[in-house]
């Protein structure tokens, strides 16, 4: 069965089920990273939606700051630097790799 944007492989979905938070997140920054080297600036930020979406502001702190790098990076969209987005989303996965120990 050929997978289109509305089937997914029951393989697929399995899968991405039993994914942890870290792994949907550092995914998540995947999919931002994949849309800049196309230039979808929709799905790039439609990626960072998700991430601001998913922050737990009861965490402290660090949710808050998040939320601000993120909304920055939406700036940048906005303004036509998604170089700029790009890089700090790539310094955000490679940190979160290494903390989740999946560097």
């Amino acid at each position: 069965m050929e997978a289109t944007a509305k089937t997914i492989s029951p393989y697929v979905e399995q899968e991405v089920l039993g994914w942890s938070p870290e792994q949907l997140v550092l995914k998540t920054y995947d999919v931002f990273l994949a849309a800049y080297r196309r230039n979808d600036i929709g799905l790039m930020n439609r990626a960072l939606t998700q991430l601001m979406d998913a922050l737990n502001f009861e965490a402290g702190e660090i949710a808050v700051r998040l939320y601000r790098l993120y909304e920055y990076c939406q700036r940048c969209l906005w303004n036509r630097r998604a170089e700029e987005a790009a890089a700090i989303i790539q310094e955000l996965r490679s940190a979160w790799a290494q903390a989740f120990g999946f560097d």
